[in-house]
C-alpha cells in the first residue's frame, strides 16, 4: 500500500512540476485568423529570438529547438541569405544588417540606411529590479537605465498606434505619390504581427484566408484593444508551429513552406 501511495504522490508532483512549468499559451482561430497569447510572467523567460546560418523552414527551427512555439521573424536577403533585421539572442546581436554587402552596394538602399536600420524592433528587457519586460520600439531607442536587452528581432514597421510606412523605409513618395513599395505593405497578403496589450505579449497569424494590407491590419488591432503593434516578416514568409498541433505556412510555394533566417521560439 506504501508503494502505490509512494507512487502516487510522485506521479502527481512530477505531472504537476511539468504543467505548471510549461508556458501559457492561448492560441484561437477565427475567420482565417490565429489569435496567440503569451500569458503570464514566468513565459518572458522562455522566449528567444534565434537565427540560422543558413536558411531553414520555421518547422525545421521548431523541431531543431524542440519548442513549445516557432514564429518567423525579422527580415532576410534570399539573394545571399543575410539578415536585414538586427537579431540579439541572449544578450548578444547574432544579426547585424550592417553585415550585409547588398543593403550596403544599393544606392538606394545605401541613401535611405537610416530608416532600415531604425526599424521597429519587439524586445524583452531585463531591469535592474530583476524583472522582464516587453518593449516595442525603433531599434535606436536606448534602454532605460541599469536595463539590458535579453532578446529582441527587428522587423517593421510599427502598425499601431502609428503606422510607420514612409518612416521606416517601405514606401517612398514623390509629389505625393507612391513610386516605390518594400514587402507588399500596400497590397493583401499573409501577415505576422506582434503586439502588446495590458503588458501581455499577442501575436496574429493572418493567413492566405484571410489577407490584410498593412492599413487594415491597424485598424484590426485597433478594435482588439492592443496597446502598440508591429509585423515581422509576411506574405510567403508567414509561418506558425506550435507542439505538433498546429503547422501553418502560407500556401504560396511548393507547400513546404519557405526558408528563414530568423525565428522566435518559446521554450
Amino acid at each position: 500500500m506504501k508503494k502505490i501511495i509512494l507512487f502516487i504522490v510522485f506521479f502527481w508532483v512530477f505531472t504537476s512540476q511539468n504543467v505548471f512549468s510549461a508556458p501559457k499559451i492561448d492560441i484561437t482561430y477565427n475567420d482565417g485568423i490565429y489569435h496567440i497569447v503569451l500569458k503570464g510572467e514566468k513565459i518572458k523567460k522562455r522566449i528567444r529570438f534565434i537565427s540560422s546560418d543558413g536558411l531553414i523552414t520555421n518547422k525545421e527551427a521548431h523541431q531543431k529547438i524542440g519548442s513549445r512555439l516557432t514564429i518567423n521573424a525579422g527580415y532576410f536577403d534570399p539573394a545571399n541569405s543575410k539578415t536585414i533585421s538586427y537579431i540579439v539572442t541572449d544578450r548578444n546581436v547574432s544579426e547585424d544588417p550592417l553585415l550585409n554587402e547588398n543593403l550596403l552596394a544599393n544606392s538606394l538602399l545605401r541613401r535611405n540606411l537610416d530608416k532600415i536600420i531604425n526599424r521597429t524592433e519587439f524586445r524583452i528587457v531585463e531591469c535592474y529590479d530583476g524583472k522582464l519586460h516587453y518593449e516595442i520600439v525603433p531599434h535606436k531607442s536606448q534602454e532605460d537605465f541599469a536595463c539590458t536587452i535579453v532578446t529582441s528581432a527587428q522587423g517593421g514597421p510599427l502598425v499601431y498606434p502609428q503606422l510607420r510606412l514612409e518612416e521606416e523605409f517601405f514606401i517612398v513618395k514623390k509629389d505625393g505619390k507612391i513610386i516605390r513599395e518594400s514587402c507588399s505593405v500596400l497590397h493583401k497578403t499573409a501577415r505576422t504581427i506582434i503586439g502588446l496589450k495590458n503588458g501581455e505579449a499577442h501575436i496574429l497569424i493572418i493567413t492566405d484566408d484571410h489577407p490584410m494590407d498593412m492599413y487594415e491590419v491597424h485598424d484590426y488591432v485597433k478594435s482588439l484593444g492592443w496597446d502598440r503593434a508591429m509585423a515581422f516578416d509576411g506574405g510567403s514568409s508567414t509561418s506558425m508551429n506550435y507542439l505538433k498541433k498546429y503547422d501553418v505556412i502560407s500556401t504560396k510555394g511548393d507547400g513546404a513552406g519557405r526558408s528563414l533566417k530568423s525565428f522566435m521560439v518559446v521554450k
